[in-house]
């Protein structure tokens, strides 16, 4: 029987989470941690603020909001992935961040009241995820009118020849990688093609309307092999 989108994301993330953190350095050439201390500048977050962080896996944007909210505020971190989950955990604890509480749920439905959250943020989640709208409407639901959503996923340069190079490095080269690192070939094809599959820019920025949010913008990374999305939630 074919697994679902779901099924086999759950199955892939199960199993690549004790290389996590590593493989992410390895494939985005330690870029990733630039696009987020970039996007965390434009968002601005304040001291005291409430923030939940999608799809949050091993917690590393959950722990730079945390640092952002300080202790006076809180954060939540939500993932589908046990074994991330727990890697997560021990970060968070090492860390100290008492205002961090890690929780094991469904981006598609999110465990939250209506209105409950200054910031929503899902950082390299959303490609994974069976319907991208569905999980847009529930950030944009537990979101305090005004509140900020913001979303951090891979893209699709626009850039003849530099576009065709980025297909076909996360066509063959990143799988490669993934198993001469993490001796994961199957899961970290899987994470390429849904990347690749991932709406770009512009589709996104409209589907981000369409999920109610206002004042849209996006801004592309290290030409635009990543962008982040932002919108608020009307008044």
């Amino acid at each position: 029987m074919q697994q679902s989108k779901e099924e086999k994301v759950h199955h892939v993330f199960e199993k690549i989470y004790g290389n996590y953190d590593k493989m992410n350095s390895v494939i985005s050439f330690q870029q990733h941690k630039r696009w987020r201390n970039d996007t965390m500048k434009i968002m601005n977050v304040p001291k005291g603020a409430s923030a939940l962080d999608v799809c949050c896996g091993t917690a590393d944007w959950t722990m730079a909001l945390a640092e952002a909210v300080g202790p006076e505020g809180s954060v939540k971190g939500l993932d589908f992935s046990q074994n991330m989950l727990a890697v997560g955990e021990q970060k968070v604890a090492a860390a100290g961040m008492e205002q961090v509480e890690l929780i094991h749920g469904n981006a598609m439905e999110l465990p939250f009241e209506d209105n409950t959250f200054d910031y929503v943020t899902i950082g390299f989640g959303l490609r994974n995820v069976p319907d991208y709208l569905q999980v847009l409407s529930e950030m944009n639901r537990v979101l305090k009118p005004g509140g900020m959503a913001v979303c951090l996923e891979t893209s699709q340069p626009q850039l003849p020849v530099f576009k065709e190079g980025y297909m076909l490095y996360f066509r063959y080269v990143m799988p490669a990688i993934g198993r001469l690192f993490a001796k994961s070939y199957e899961e970290y094809s899987w994470l390429q093609e849904s990347a690749r599959h991932f709406p770009d820019m512009k589709e996104l920025a409209r589907m981000f309307q369409q999920a109610g949010f206002e004042n849209v913008r996006f801004k592309a990374h290290t030409g635009g092999v990543a962008a982040t999305h932002y919108g608020n939630k009307t008044y």
